[in-house]
């Protein structure tokens, strides 16, 4: 079990945190949260503080949304850029798929983790979503990924029947990736890069999420605190749309 101290990065009235220690182990939601007023653009939410590669969360923040880009921005981006169904990624079984099968779909896709705080709360979200709207061409694609507390750590076979038979999911789910780091899958290259965060292109946590529209463009980006229920308006938009 590893502890981060938090320092100087704190400035007033942070000052009392200087040194204080987050513990963290596979139960835990693990990143803090804190006020940053000065920022307008985010004037009511909190903000994520970054320290060695780690980011920490308030589990009392449940409700707080970053939209990153809006429907209309995105929508304006160039007919020619590259879209989502360019990419050919593994699944969990290992096979080859093209997510061009996905055109004309609105898609959620989502890193996942099996021992993560978040872990019961948005698969169980997840797979209630996807039964409701999985008929009116909406799909989910889980990517699991270990890079956050080491807290998805299992097997493909092992995440699979944990994801397939605690949480019933049936939506899609593929190879364990990298989605920070020199490693990071060419997939989550295009899905940050078409929707950075407020703090850079960085995936903050397990279960950060991102929507992408029927032509494989990215109109959405929400901080793991977002739950999936919270997204079911953006969704139904999309469904919508032409």
């Amino acid at each position: 079990m590893a502890s981060i101290a938090f320092s100087s990065v704190f400035s007033a009235p942070f000052q009392s945190l200087a040194q204080a220690k987050i513990q963290f182990n596979s139960n835990s939601v693990c990143m803090p949260f804190v006020d940053m007023p000065k920022r307008t653009s985010l004037a009511s939410s909190k903000s994520v503080v970054f320290r060695d590669g780690f980011s920490v969360l308030s589990p009392n923040l449940s409700g707080f949304s970053l939209k990153s880009r809006s429907f209309a921005t995105i929508n304006a981006r160039a007919a020619t850029e590259k879209s989502l169904h360019d990419f050919t990624v593994k699944d969990i079984d290992g096979k080859d798929v093209s997510l061009s099968k996905f055109k004309g779909k609105a898609l959620l896709i989502v890193n996942v983790a099996s021992r993560c705080g978040l872990t019961s709360s948005n698969y169980t979200e997840l797979s209630h979503i996807y039964e409701k709207y999985k008929t009116q061409g909406f799909e989910i694609l889980a990517f699991p990924c270990n890079q956050f507390g080491g807290q998805e750590p299992g097997s493909n076979p092992e995440i699979k029947q944990f994801a397939c038979t605690r949480f019933k999911a049936e939506f899609p789910i593929f190879d364990k990736v990298d989605v920070n780091g020199p490693k990071t899958a060419p997939v989550y290259q295009f899905l940050k890069s078409n929707a950075g965060g407020f703090l850079g292109d960085l995936i903050k946590w397990n279960f950060e999420k991102f929507l992408v529209d029927k032509n494989g463009k990215v109109v959405e980006r929400y901080p793991p605190t977002t739950s999936p229920l919270q997204i079911e308006k953006d969704i139904q938009k999309l469904l919508a749309a032409a």
